[in-house]
């Protein structure tokens, strides 16, 4: 069953056909021979569990740099994964030790073998930690609060015994995620935001324990579990913005198929894809994917590309069509001369290609990173002095001194800068989700916030991907009921929609014998005596139309009838794209679908920028070329065609319908079918960034009127909890405004 659209469907039928190769076409014999004679780079890749921000992103890709031999090196900050493209006589060891140089483990991957098993464990380890901080600070407060009532003595002593039991066994346990990436950093000879938090948590446990075995006034376990507490809270959350991305690249190497049916010797023979040579023939059988790229040598059929090219339809194949792997044949058994497999084949290529646009996108800086950057070594510089201060004016009163040097670490301890951008994600997204939006990554309100263009996929993100008879009603009831018996005995996309609007309209199939399908044709059969056939207009002995259409022929000299499609518009299309347009963004429309059904969807929209027939990279190019031209690029879009233009575009989105790797090359799924939310999101992402610069403004503020208390000895370490837990709700409140 073949549709007509446009010049496509007016082609001869043993014509050969464009490649929908998603990357490029084979390289000729010359350069391929050329390429062959010089040795391949090999690719590693690492797993580094502990990196988690953007110093970490330039510490571990010039330690990579420093390698002999490495050429390039990326860290996905999502994945915490290091890819490396080096001369083959670089190893993972190599690189290992470079790595463990800097001060990050390093694990080599197989990529065959991910999964999200590690980024789960991890997202346990941080849970159960933060239960145990937020249990032991509840019961050191109770315990406090006799101590503040006026207890004395021997009787204070042991509340403060009891804290410190609770306490120290709290902060060794819980803190582990501060002190491990404190120790790397200074191995490595940095200064993150987690040495001042380690620091913080050591000083206000040693100076209680020192007080308590003093008997001391004042302990401040509670200070020192309390700072945990936070300090975890806005971990975790921002662990869980992070942890729900996956590799899209991983979904797209899931669709190679792994094995292929070789003809050798005049046999059949199943091998592995890697056993697979060029200039070998592949027999490929109907609903089967193509697990290479090649020109069929035998056979027609039609091809359903839709994964690659967005084409909504299927297309014809015969002898001489080139195809790549990952499309799927429909309808008849193909043989096919082999031009590229395994590595080499277009669908691989699209996974690089993709694997790059992931890396690129990530090396993306939060405004929190920014800030802390520039706020850690504030810190210790603020303590060191007041320590050197004080010890010279009190003579070297060493315990004044460090209480002085706890209240600033504490004090300036920067939880509610930790806390100023999980909080506001966390909050936006559940009002997002609320909305039908469900946000992956941490940084895709701030990115969405900074865009001005807006690209458009077609088929499946604003249609719904499925045709819908647009004429059925003038044509007379006995021919469309002999086009519904053809109909309803083919598995076509535009035959199963005529069978199901003939059903819904009340209609009977007429009696049609003999019915068989034509490979490649349409599907025929004999009504009153007569061959009746639907299919392609050719076929049926017509010129076709520049819409979406089949064809029936009743008979010589009959004039065959044409049934014509459109697809149904995604609801809540219209009220997105007019939405958009008021806020000032671009649109634009990018489709691999013929022009005609382009055209037509991009007038119904008012999308006067649209382009039709566009292959999977001329897509990402597209929004490569936008974003070099300085703007900040919105993808909406579904398909394996629109996989690497999400992954390269500033912030993307895709449906829940999406296929796989789509939805996970996406910042952002959009859970329902309506449309309309996504210019909410584009909303909700400007107040989204607002609040964080106010969260901003808060810890500053705070710490201009904490920080001289602290420095002149007027706030305990205490105190100094206190104040930095109120600035920390604080924060949580203001982020709460969103909801």
């Amino acid at each position: 069953m073949t549709l007509a659209t446009g010049q496509i469907d007016t082609a001869e039928p043993m014509t050969t056909s464009l490649s929908a190769c998603p990357a490029c076409v084979a390289a000729p014999s010359a350069e391929r021979l050329a390429q062959m004679a010089q040795p391949k780079a090999a690719r590693l890749i690492l797993s580094v569990p502990l990196a988690h921000c953007a110093l970490c992103i330039s510490t571990l890709e010039r330690a990579m740099a420093e390698v002999p031999g490495v050429t390039s090196a990326r860290l996905n900050l999502t994945l915490r994964r290091l890819s490396v493209e080096a001369a083959p006589s670089v190893t993972a060891d190599t690189l290992i030790a470079a790595a463990a140089r800097a001060g990050y483990e390093a694990h080599e991957l197989d990529p065959g073998l991910l999964s999200s098993t590690e980024t789960d464990r991890q997202s346990r380890d941080l849970l159960m930690r933060l239960g145990v901080a937020f249990f032991s600070m509840m019961n050191i407060m109770l315990l406090s609060v006799a101590v503040w009532s006026g207890a004395q003595d021997a009787t204070r002593d042991m509340f403060h015994w009891i804290s410190a039991v609770i306490a120290l066994p709290t902060v060794v346990f819980s803190g582990q995620p501060f002190f491990k990436s404190a120790w790397r950093s200074l191995r490595a000879g940095r200064l993150g935001m987690d040495v001042p938090i380690s620091l913080a948590l050591i000083l206000a446990s040693s100076i209680s324990l020192f007080e308590t075995w003093m008997s001391g006034h004042h302990a401040y376990f509670d200070a020192a579990v309390m700072l945990t507490f936070f300090l975890l809270l806005g971990r975790y959350l921002d662990h869980r913005t992070r942890a729900v991305a996956r590799s899209a690249a991983e979904e797209l190497a899931a669709l190679e198929v792994p094995r292929a049916t070789v003809l050798r010797d005049g046999a059949e023979q199943t091998v592995g894809i890697t056993d697979v040579q060029v200039g070998d023939l592949v027999r490929v059988r109907p609903g089967g994917r193509m697990p290479v790229d090649g020109i069929i040598t035998q056979g027609t059929s039609e091809l359903d590309r839709s994964l690659l090219t967005g084409e909504s339809l299927p297309v014809y194949a015969g002898v001489g069509t080139i195809v790549s792997a990952g499309e799927v044949n429909l309808t008849g058994p193909l043989t096919l001369r082999v031009t590229a497999a395994g590595n080499d084949s277009s669908l691989h290529r699209m996974a690089d290609l993709v694997a790059v646009a992931e890396s690129a996108r990530t090396r993306y800086t939060s405004l929190a990173e920014r800030a802390a950057a520039l706020y850690s070594p504030l810190v210790h510089i603020l303590s060191f002095t007041a320590f050197g201060f004080w010890m010279w004016k009190t003579g070297g009163d060493l315990r004044y001194a460090v209480n002085i040097s706890a209240a600033v670490l504490i004090i300036t301890c920067p939880c509610a800068l930790g806390l100023a951008v999980p909080a506001v994600v966390t909050s936006a997204s559940g009002r997002l989700f609320r909305k039908g939006l469900l946000i992956k990554q941490g940084t895709a309100l701030e990115r969405l916030a900074e865009v001005d263009t807006v690209v458009f996929d077609k088929t499946g993100t604003l249609t719904m991907g499925a045709p819908q008879p647009t004429n059925m009603g003038s044509h007379p009831r006995a021919a469309t009921e002999v086009a519904f018996a053809l109909a309803s005995a083919s598995s076509h996309p535009l035959a199963m929609a005529l069978a199901d609007a003939a059903r819904q309209a009340g209609l009977r199939p007429e009696r049609v014998e003999d019915i068989r399908e034509v490979p490649g044709y349409g599907i025929e059969g004999l009504w009153k005596g007569t061959r009746v056939r639907l299919g392609r207009a050719e076929w049926c002995g017509g010129p076709g139309l520049d819409v979406t259409a089949t064809y029936l022929c009743t008979g010589a000299g009959t004039p065959p009838r044409a049934f014509t499609f459109a697809d149904r518009l995604r609801p809540g299309a219209d009220s997105a794209i007019a939405a958009l347009k008021s806020q000032g963004k671009a649109i634009k429309l990018i489709s691999g679908d013929a022009p005609g059904a382009v055209r037509d969807l991009a007038d119904r929209l008012g999308i006067t920028d649209w382009t039709a027939g566009a292959l999977p990279a001329e897509k990402a190019q597209t929004v490569a070329h936008l974003t070099a031209a300085g703007h900040k690029v919105l993808m909406v879009g579904d398909g394996l065609n629109d996989t690497a233009a999400l992954a390269s575009a500033h912030v993307s989105i895709s449906p829940a319908s999406a296929l796989d790797a789509a939805r996970v090359a996406s910042d952002i799924v959009l859970l329902g079918q309506d449309m309309a939310p996504i210019a909410d999101a584009t909303r909700i992402a400007g107040q989204s960034t607002k609040r964080i610069r106010e969260n901003f403004a808060i810890s500053a503020w705070y710490n201009v009127v904490a920080v001289p208390l602290a420095l002149v000895g007027l706030a305990t370490p205490l105190a100094a909890a206190l104040a930095m837990s109120l600035s920390s709700i604080t924060v949580s409140l203001n982020a709460l405004r969103l909801k």
